[in-house]
Order: structure tokens, then C-alpha cells, then sequence
């Protein structure tokens, strides 16, 4: 069966040859632009745990997707184009340029929350439509409810091998309804494994669903920014593409719609979208309710694997780890005469050849406490030969020095792409526990024009202190000589009546309040080598603002003595130790 599914997606290519062909020449011309069901069950995880898909498995499994293109862009006059996506009324306005509202409110909320979390990822949104458009349709046309959960289940074909990877099932048939084989699940696509490591709550219900858009679009978008990937670099968009589903149609289809949705959408209402077409293109209706699809998939014609035979996921190829600026090559076999795969469209380099200067916006002296963020961010602005803002520029920032302080995500560098004004704001700083002073370097990727530096300062952290001391108890502290003292002494620290955490103490044991020399006799400590002393320092109260000293012993000295404890911030207590001698036989 596996021939069959692999002709008939060659079928649909070659139908769309063409308009891919159109998409990358006008690309090449164009400016660059920039119901609820809880599943949190234990032994699903387990089991997912205990069976999980090889490491080289692609997000989907390897599953089909539809093949549909972008329609035409047609050219009113040389060097011009009026037949492009515009908004609702417009003589220029595509069917397929409408986003259901809640699928695009998901795509965007993705956006926003990795461009916090991740922000030198550089995620556009566009490209979680793009993948949510040949993964599901946009979820069948936006069929979701109110919370962004789909209507009806959106299952990819059964992952037994037949034309497709083999991955047995791993989640007891929890979120694919099969106990045998996996399949991919929801409007993105996620096999049940790979949701397992993936999922994320994209509207804070406190769930991890594959068929709610909203943690769905999240879950795409963590793994698209996974391993350090930067998507503004042609290569690291490829990559991140091909292990969603490792296959170069696959490739030029997503990037087509990328480029399309990238020139204007608009938004309407849940459940009319557009539907992917029929068989013939490799796009029939995608809600598959349970059936063995996969000699039927449900969305249609099944992923050609380049082979025209079984695949095991084990053998699925992984995107090439190291940079490459090239297209991929296809798999061998993945061509049939007259039947062409679609061309990617070309995309321009994203960074701007007219960027000369970066200038410094704001302070360039950033300060704050260690533990802590910083309240600013380095900050700089690209400009031209002619001093004007430069969009779409890459900036890199660079933490140097011997500092602990990291960007978020605990990365040492980060790119972030300049915004309409020319500014780009390097990712939020986080201070470590190492004090002192070090670099934050912003330099114009690609461009000879001189970086700029900012001084950034990691300071101690204020010492808590403490404006009073007292006992646990009142209980009167007595031992004999030679022996020690059976119950604990526990202080607590307040500073205006409040417990303090880490409060620095001292304990000494002093001759007379008066005159608090250090005793030379009486109760000791023993330090850790094993040997009396009588001072304790470094010592700090724990998180309900307490300490408990250690043991305290005695030697062949009776009588009353004093042991004295000072905080940071001022607080004394004196506290009386009573030693008697052994009673008599």
C-alpha cells in the first residue's frame, strides 16, 4: 500500500507544480518582510517513559500533511503586484489569507510568550501558521471551541509502518485512541511521545492538551526554538522545519505559506476557514474520527517518505546539526518524471545591507543585586549612512567577562532582530551569585559597523539583619561537669517583628555581661575538627528565622556562666548556662 500513498502524493505535487514555481519567482522579487479532557494520567507518562519514540523522530512521526500551496500572486504591471492578501471588503482579498480568530489569537500569544522565555529565537508567528496550516488546516477551518480546544478530533494516520514510521503506542491510546500504535494528535500534529517532552499550558488552565490550540501553537513553538535556534538564519529554519516532519516537499510547502501569510491575513470567525482540498492534492478533510487511516489517512494522500515502502521511525533522518546555509537535499527517490516537487521560495538575507552605526539607547551602565534581574536591558539602534532606522537588522549581544549573570533562557549570547524604529533590546539579564563587574557586547551581525559596550555590575546582596533575639523556650539550661547540656538552644531572629531568613550570628561564651571578655573556661563548642572553642561565627538563622546551636559542652569548671549571641543589625542575647558538680555517691 505504501506505493500507492506515495503516488498519489506525487499526484498532488505535480497539480501545484507551477503555482510553486510562481511563489518563488514573485518571492524572489518582493522586499524581505518580517472538550476538556484531563490526560494528566500517571500511568500514561509511565508508560510513555518506559516506550519512547527514537530520539531522531520527527514532532509528527513522520505523518502525512497536506499539500496544498498558496494561490497565485498575479502582477498588475511589471514590478508591482495588486493580487495580494489583503483585508475583508478588499478587491485583493484571499479566502486563504483568513485566519479563524482563535487559531490566530493562538499563534500570536505563542509568539509573544516565547519572545519573553526565548526572545533570540526570533519565532514569527507566521511560521506557526504556516505548519498549523499543512499539519491540520488551521485546525479543520478553526473547529474549536470557546477555550481553543478542537471540536472534533484531529488524528494523523496509525503509525504501523505501512507507508508511514512504525511507533508503537506509548500512551495507552490516551490522546489517540489506539493502544496498538501511535498517531499523531490535535491541530499540530504531536504524536503522543513527543507530547510527552513537548507539551506546554498555552492558556493557563492548568493542563498540557494536544488538542487545544493554544498549548498546541506553545508546544510547536518551544520545540522550533529548541537547541539554541535562532529562526532569522535561513539554516536554522530549515532545521527546525525538517524535524517537524524531515522531508523537502515538506520543507518548500511550510516555507510557501510562511512567505504568504508573511504578506497580509486577516482574521474570521471560528469554523470558516478554509478547508484543504480533496485527496487528489493530498489535503482531504482532516478530522479523522478513529479509523484506520493508515491506508486512509485522514488528511489525506499520506507523507511520501521517498522510499515507496515501509519506514521505521528508527531510520528517519535528522536535520543536520551543524550550520549550512544550502537547501536540503531531498530524499533519493522523492522524484518521478513530470512530477516536480515544489520549489521553496528564495528568500532575501534578512539582515539589511544599509546598517553602518549601532548608537546606544539609554544607559550604558546597568546595575542590580546578585540573584536579581536586571531592571534594564542593553539597548541599541541601527541606523544607515544616512542616519535612518534600519528594520530587519540582526544584532548580537555577547555576555564577557568572569560572571555568573546569564540572558534569559541561561544563554551567554543571544540575536535579536532590530523592530520597525531600527532598536533592538537585548534579552532580560540575570544576575548570578558571583559579585563584580562585566560586558554586555551588541554587535551588527554581518556588518563591519563597530559594536557598543555596556558596563553591567552585580553588587552583594543587602545583609538581613535583626533588631531582636529570643529562645524557643525559657526552659533553664543545666549539666553537670564533664558532660553537656541535653537540651537544644533554639533562638529566633525578628527584625520590626517579623522572622528573619539568614540573618548572620555570632555565639561567644563570655566572662560578665559587663565586661564580655571571651571565657577561657566553662562550656565550650567543638569546632569541626573536633576542638573546644568557644566562638562561634558564619552562623545564620534558616528560613522561619532560627537557629539551633550546636551542642554544648562542659569541663571540670562549675558555676554559672554566660553565653552571648549577636545578630547582624544589632540584637544581643545573653543566656545563662548553669554547670554543677556530679552529686556524690
Amino acid at each position: 500500500m505504501a506505493p500507492l500513498i506515495g503516488r498519489r502524493l506525487r499526484k498532488g505535487a505535480a497539480t501545484t507544480a507551477v503555482a510553486a514555481a510562481a511563489m518563488a519567482a514573485l518571492t524572489a522579487s518582493q522586499a524581505p518582510g518580517f472538550a476538556k479532557t484531563d490526560h494528566g494520567d500517571r500511568n500514561r507518562e509511565q508508560r510513555a517513559e518506559e516506550a519512547p519514540a527514537p530520539e531522531d523522530t520527527p514532532i509528527d512521526g513522520g505523518s502525512s500533511y497536506h499539500t496544498d500551496l498558496p494561490p497565485l500572486v498575479t502582477p498588475d504591471k511589471p514590478g508591482s503586484s495588486i493580487d495580494l492578501p489583503g483585508l475583508p471588503g478588499g478587491s485583493n482579498t484571499k479566502p486563504e489569507a483568513g485566519l479563524p480568530a482563535s487559531v490566530l489569537a493562538a499563534y500570536k500569544k505563542a509568539e509573544a510568550a516565547l519572545k519573553d522565555s526565548n526572545p533570540g529565537c526570533n519565532l514569527p508567528w507566521e511560521l506557526l501558521a504556516a505548519i498549523g496550516k499543512v499539519e491540520s488546516g488551521q485546525a479543520g477551518g478553526g473547529n474549536v471551541d470557546a477555550d481553543g480546544t478542537t471540536v472534533s478530533p484531529i488524528l494523523g494516520p496509525v503509525l504501523n509502518g505501512d507507508g508511514f514510521a512504525l511507533i508503537k503506542d506509548t500512551d495507552g491510546g490516551a490522546y489517540d485512541g489506539d493502544s496498538t500504535h501511535d498517531r499523531a494528535v490535535g491541530p499540530m500534529q504531536f504524536i503522543p511521545s513527543t507530547w510527552a517532552s513537548w507539551g506546554r499550558d498555552g492558556n493557563g488552565d492548568g493542563e498540557r492538551d494536544p488538542n487545544n490550540i493554544y498549548d498546541a501553537a506553545l508546544a510547536a513553538g518551544s520545540y522550533l526554538c529548541a537547541d539554541g535556534r535562532d529562526l532569522s538564519v535561513k539554516a536554522d529554519l530549515d532545521r527546525a522545519i525538517l524535524g517537524y516532519n524531515h522531508s523537502q516537499e515538506y520543507l518548500n510547502t511550510v516555507l510557501s505559506w510562511f512567505e504568504y501569510y508573511k504578506r497580509g491575513i486577516h482574521e474570521v470567525p471560528d469554523g470558516t476557514g478554509v478547508l484543504p482540498s480533496g485527496d487528489g492534492s493530498g489535503g482531504s478533510g482532516s478530522r479523522d474520527k478513529g479509523k484506520d487511516s493508515g491506508k486512509n489517512p485522514g488528511k489525506g494522500g499520506g507523507k511520501d517518505t521517498g522510499r515507496g515502502e515501509e519506514q521505521d521511525a528508527h531510520t528517519l533522518p535528522k536535520p543536520n546539526p551543524e550550520p549550512d546555509n544550502s537547501t536540503p537535499t531531498p530524499p533519493a527517490g522523492d522524484e518521478s518524471p513530470g512530477s516536480p516537487t515544489p520549489k521553496p521560495p528564495t528568500t532575501p538575507p534578512s539582515t539589511p545591507s544599509g546598517t553602518s552605526k549601532l548608537t546606544t539607547v539609554g544607559a550604558k551602565e546597568l546595575s542590580t543585586t546578585a540573584g536579581t534581574g536586571f531592571a534594564q536591558s542593553p539597548r541599541v539602534k541601527a541606523v544607515d549612512t544616512a542616519g535612518k532606522p534600519v528594520a530587519g537588522a540582526r544584532v548580537r549581544y555577547e555576555i564577557l567577562g568572569e560572571t555568573d549573570t546569564r540572558f534569559l533562557g541561561l544563554v551567554k549570547s543571544a540575536t535579536v532582530l532590530t523592530g520597525l524604529d531600527g532598536t533592538a533590546t537585548a534579552p532580560k539579564l540575570l544576575a548570578g551569585e558571583k559579585t563584580g563587574a562585566f560586558t554586555v557586547r551588541a554587535t551588527a551581525v554581518g556588518r563591519e559597523a563597530a559594536p557598543v559596550e555596556f558596563t553591567a555590575t552585580v553588587k552583594a546582596r543587602p545583609v538581613p539583619k535583626a533588631d531582636a533575639l529570643a529562645r524557643l523556650d525559657d526552659k533553664k539550661l543545666t549539666a553537670e561537669t564533664g558532660g553537656s547540656f541535653a537540651d537544644p538552644l533554639t533562638v529566633t531572629a525578628t527584625n520590626k517583628g517579623k522572622a528573619t531568613e539568614g540573618v548572620p550570628m555570632t555565639a561567644t561564651m563570655i566572662t560578665t555581661a559587663k565586661d564580655p571578655e571571651l571565657n577561657d573556661k566553662g562550656p565550650y563548642f567543638l569546632d569541626d575538627e573536633g576542638k573546644p572553642v568557644r566562638t562561634l561565627t558564619a552562623l545564620k538563622t534558616n528560613a522561619l528565622g532560627q537557629f539551633t546551636l550546636p551542642k554544648i559542652l562542659t569541663d571540670d569548671y562549675a558555676g554559672t556562666f554566660l553565653l552571648r549571641l549577636t545578630a547582624e543589625g544589632g540584637a544581643v542575647l545573653d543566656i545563662e548556662l548553669t554547670v554543677t558538680q556530679p552529686a556524690a555517691s
